[in-house]
């Protein structure tokens, strides 16, 4: 089999869990989450040839998921809801209350239900892959004014959809 095959497979074996983590926080939507991350990887395989050598493979495929998804939500305008399961990272739980931690995910579900794509795409770039606004404004092709503009209405829709949120993760010790 050839070498840069093998690398390829490797690549998607062992970054695809992570991948879907993202695309689900992007999309809402489980089914949603794997067309991305599936039109995401075919794209990095046509790139592979010159990916695998530089180490920028999973970074390459992280832009192409931000753009293949703003291209998306511009030209779809349907209701969104998120009807499947986030998927969950393997390992370590560092909750152990099973209670706490689905009321958690089922707040946290209801309440990026009710953000636009737009401020959903926002926050999982700054908040959950921690991107800086200029590297998120570079992502998703917009002005770092929009990114700003969009995590603040986002927060603003989040503290008053779910202000339970809040004091969960005070009673976490993470409030920020």
């Amino acid at each position: 089999m050839d070498p840069l095959l093998n690398e390829f497979d490797l690549f998607v074996r062992t970054r695809t869990p992570a991948l879907l983590r993202s695309a689900y926080l992007l999309t809402g939507d489980q089914y949603l989450a794997e067309d991305l991350v599936q039109s995401a990887l075919a794209r990095t395989h046509r790139a592979w040839n010159r990916l695998h050598e530089t180490g920028n493979a999973e970074a390459y495929t992280r832009k192409i998921m931000y753009h293949l998804q703003v291209s998306w939500w511009r030209r779809r305008r349907v209701a969104e809801s998120m009807p499947g399961d986030m998927p969950e990272p393997r390992g370590g739980d560092s909750t152990p209350d099973h209670a706490q931690r689905t009321t958690l995910r089922l707040t946290l579900r209801s309440a990026l239900a009710r953000l636009s794509a737009k401020q959903r795409a926002v926050l999982v770039l700054r908040f959950f892959e921690d991107r800086t606004e200029s590297e998120a404004a570079e992502l998703l092709g917009v002005t770092v004014g929009t990114v700003k503009s969009q995590t603040f209405k986002a927060l603003a829709k989040l503290r008053s959809v779910a202000p339970e949120l809040a004091e969960l993760y005070v009673t976490e010790g993470t409030a920020r």
